[in-house]
């Protein structure tokens, strides 16, 4: 396989595409085994409450160079604390913190790419063994063997989250390696011939607009349970100036025709689908209840706890050496001491937790993504003004509105203003996690 060298200034879309349809048929034709599909059926809610999902970064060392990815400096800089990885100990460690202290009961595993990890069967195996259902986030290169996806099925994974930008040289270019779209489909059908769920992972890029219809249809026909589509944004490493350029982010109003056709086509085929960071003045009100915006990121259950989360994104947490520094205390903001006490005690009983804890606890989630949209900078435009979402929406980006303005947004007529942050997603019907 050969890598692919660009310059995050030169355009990642290849030139001379075959068209989007062809692609498709060329994808399945490698992602679907010879028996059909069966799309098993799957308890669904409307209920919404806060996710109890956490996450750990084992690592930022991956075979995969992706012009958007958040670490990408990190992943290209071996010296950087952040990119070897850690000890099967430490992220023991880590995830026993996330069930006792967090009452987390899944948890996301991450690298830079976590199947490079060596231990990452044992550590499956610990979190399965803890009650931490276990998921792995993966560009899914090391999974076109059949016979290590059964060692993880033993090992007791429950889904794989595959990050699919894109089809054919759309994908390779955007992640920098000729072939990764060819062994990624392979792994789909590894997967469904093994019979372990997966999600795909949508960051929506210059080139990978171009095929958002076709990757709902990729999904609708190899049977993924979720398809999530992320905004391209300016975290970590892509804060850097000059880290994204107008080549390859796409205007939202470009994004949104596509975007619309493949929300049509994932809800017509019952798939749950989630747009992350996208305003929500720009999808047609049918789609709003998929948009999660970092006011509604705490109610989608395939989405991360802002307190553990609060704990695992400092650099100890993320660092080969080095002693883990303790716990945050974001779930402990707005509740009296004799009702976090009761909260953790309740940990096992999830339902009654939940019930003892919700008001000041999700009032503290909100007052977080609230601090998160100032401190990264997002923004409102003149746009916005007047709008009825404008409580429960983030705005723009600051660096969009710098490359692209505002002119793009209007104002949402409700005929109230919006303060309930699942105004629209409790509208969405979503996989019932247990």
């Amino acid at each position: 396989m050969q890598v692919l060298k660009l310059a995050r200034s030169e355009s990642h879309t290849p030139p001379n595409l075959d068209s989007p349809d062809l692609l498709l048929e060329k994808a399945l034709a490698l992602a679907l085994p010879s028996s059909p599909v069966r799309r098993p059926p799957l308890a669904s809610t409307t209920e919404r409450c806060i996710t109890r999902r956490g996450a750990i970064w084992l690592g930022q060392t991956c075979n995969l160079r992706c012009h958007f990815c958040f670490f990408i400096d990190r992943i290209e800089d071996a010296s950087h604390p952040e990119h070897e990885f850690m000890s099967l100990e430490k992220a023991k460690r880590i995830c026993k913190i996330l069930v006792d202290v967090y009452g987390n009961n899944a948890v996301d595993i991450q690298g830079g790419e976590p199947t490079l990890w060596r231990p990452i069967l044992a550590l499956i195996e610990y979190c399965h063994a803890i009650g931490l259902h276990p998921s792995l986030i993966t560009n899914a290169l090391l999974l076109d063997r059949k016979e290590k996806l059964l060692e993880y099925k033993k090992a007791g994974i429950r889904d794989f989250l595959v990050s699919v930008h894109g089809l054919g040289p759309v994908h390779d270019w955007a992640v920098g390696l000729d072939g990764a779209h060819e062994r990624q489909m392979k792994a789909l059908r590894n997967l469904i011939e093994v019979g372990i769920p997966f999600r795909l992972n949508t960051v929506l890029t210059g080139g990978s607009i171009l095929h958002l219809p076709q990757v709902a249809r990729l999904a609708t026909e190899t049977g993924a349970r979720v398809v999530n589509f992320l905004t391209f944004l300016p975290f970590a490493d892509q804060a850097t100036a000059g880290a994204r350029t107008a080549p390859n982010l796409p205007r939202y109003s470009e994004a949104a025709g596509p975007l619309t056709e493949a929300l049509d086509l994932l809800s017509a085929a019952g798939v749950e689908a989630n747009v992350r960071f996208f305003p929500l003045c720009l999808l047609p009100a049918r789609h709003r209840k998929s948009c999660f915006n970092l006011q509604q990121l705490p109610y989608d259950q395939g989405e991360w706890d802002f307190a553990s989360l609060s704990w695992t994104s400092q650099q100890p947490q993320r660092m080969k050496t080095g002693e883990l520094s303790p716990p945050s205390e974001l779930a402990r903001e707005g509740r009296p001491e004799w009702l976090h006490s009761l909260a953790r005690r309740l940990t096992a009983f999830p339902r009654l937790r939940h019930i003892v804890t919700r008001g000041s606890r999700e009032q503290s989630y909100r007052e977080f993504a609230r601090g998160m949209a100032r401190g990264t900078g997002y923004t409102y435009g003149p746009g916005c003004n007047g709008c009825d979402a404008g409580g429960i929406c983030d705005g723009i980006h600051g660096d969009y509105a710098a490359m692209f303005g505002t002119e793009e947004v209007r104002p949402i007529k409700l005929g109230f203003r919006a303060k309930d942050p699942t105004l629209y997603i409790r509208q969405q019907s979503k996989i019932a996690y247990s």
